[in-house]
């Protein structure tokens, strides 16, 4: 599945989830927006962070999210590519074959 593709089934997927689901929801949400605001760190680092990490882990979906956040949290390409690159050199193959997620991502981010 394409960014495009997996940003408007995510919509609709998250709504389903607030309709099914809302404790969980609710809770997940409340943890993202105390973690994820300017401290010490700024929400751009914190996402670059979190891309690391969703690389390193495999997760494609999170690759996807945490790449359209970080641009969203005023991340530039380079950035992102170079958050990428550590979750690499940590993790090896495994995320060096997720690699093309994140570049499409970007490409796809890019024509909106």
């Amino acid at each position: 599945m394409e960014a495009k593709e997996f940003f408007e089934k995510f919509k609709h997927s998250a709504e389903a989830m607030k309709q099914q689901m809302p404790d969980m929801m609710n809770g997940f949400s409340t943890l993202f927006a105390k973690v994820m605001k300017d401290g010490a760190l700024k929400v751009h680092e914190k996402e670059l962070i979190a891309l690391g990490i969703a690389v390193a882990m495999q997760c494609t979906p999170c690759i996807r999210l945490h790449v359209k956040k970080c641009f969203e949290a005023g991340a530039t390409n380079e950035q992102v590519l170079e958050a990428a690159s550590v979750a690499v050199m940590m993790a090896g193959g495994p995320a060096y074959t997720h690699i093309p997620i994140v570049l499409e991502t970007l490409k796809s981010l890019e024509l909106e």
